[in-house]
């Protein structure tokens, strides 16, 4: 079973790879929600992801025999940039599987390390599965950001860290996509403190974990409506989903115009660039301001790789006036 002290061990492998990324106080969503609401920025990562935490501990914790075969990652880009990054890192080749319309910002950073490149298959679900048709003709390692616990472990680093900086923390918001994250930041907080609330949010478009947990089903694969969280698509992993019960106290949703005015007003008032998924617990907290009055409410920013253009046609959108903070929709 994955302990704290897995993490702890993770920590202390991984600190001098890594950035501790600082936890800030966000007056926006304070203000709207009548708590105190403080941003985790990832965004501030190496690779501006967190996916770094787990790959590196997975890749630093490899044997010699495991380092000479190489590894194999599938993504839907950060956790490729990641893998690709740490396995130059340490001198070793690797395979990175990515869907059909990964945003150009995450191929440069996958490419910029050196891993090669495979685009297949139109959704993640669809690259995994043929991912793992490649795996079984070579001996790559797999490395797999929600379903290995070294992976999971380095993960929870950064729920550590929250705890450390904010002691008195009464709830955490994690997005969730395969559920490696949320699984290790919960392992790390409720061990140093049980009572906090950690709440999974995903987008409407794909709500596996929900889904999951609601109808005790292990979705591997789990279809998406048309999404921007491109990062938080497809199923769910093994560890998420077993570590779910004693892991994460709800999970809710969403929706896609949240999620895009979350990603703008991060920008425009807290100065954040965060990517769609990456926004996710800011945009729970813009569709339900009185879900957290009162509270001590951590929001993790997993992610800032953002494509440039995708931004800026929603920012010009934006301001062309389809959505105005404290106004309704047009």
């Amino acid at each position: 079973m994955l302990t704290v002290r897995d993490i702890m061990r993770a920590r202390e492998r991984v600190s001098r790879h890594i950035v501790r990324t600082p936890l800030v106080q966000s007056d926006f969503l304070s203000d709207i929600t009548g708590a105190s609401v403080y941003l985790k920025l990832e965004c501030l990562q190496r690779q501006n992801s967190f996916k770094i935490r787990g790959a590196m501990n997975k890749v630093l914790s490899l044997t010699p025999e495991e380092r000479a075969k190489g590894v194999l990652a599938v993504s839907s880009g950060n956790h490729g940039a990641a893998v690709s990054y740490c396995a130059k890192l340490v001198g070793i080749a690797a395979d990175v599987f990515v869907p059909e319309g990964t945003p150009g910002s995450k191929l440069e950073k996958i490419r910029r390390y050196g891993a090669n490149l495979h685009i297949a298959g139109k959704t993640y679900d669809e690259a995994h599965a043929i991912a793992e048709g490649y795996l079984a003709t070579t001996d790559r390692v797999y490395v797999d950001p929600a379903s290995d616990e070294t992976a999971v472990a380095g993960h929870g680093t950064a729920g550590l860290e929250m705890m450390e900086d904010v002691p008195v923390l009464d709830a955490v918001l994690v997005p969730v996509g395969g559920g490696g994250l949320i699984t290790g930041i919960s392992l790390a907080v409720k061990s140093i403190r049980p009572g906090v609330r950690v709440i999974g949010v995903q987008t409407e478009a794909c709500p596996a974990m929900l889904a999951a947990l609601r109808d005790k089903v292990f979705y591997k694969d789990y279809p998406s409506a048309p999404s921007i969280c491109d990062a938080v698509v497809g199923g769910i992993g093994e560890i998420g989903y077993a570590y779910a019960p004693k892991c994460i106290d709800n999970v809710v949703t969403a929706s896609e115009d949240a999620v895009r005015e979350a990603m703008i007003e991060l920008v425009r008032r807290d100065k954040v660039v965060a990517e769609p998924s990456g926004a996710l617990g800011a945009a729970y907290l813009i569709e339900n301001p009185d879900a957290c009055r009162g509270m001590n409410v951590a929001v993790v920013i997993s992610g800032g790789n953002v494509d440039f253009d995708f931004l800026r046609r929603e920012m010009a959108s934006y301001s062309e006036g389809k959505r105005t903070w404290g106004q309704p929709p047009i």
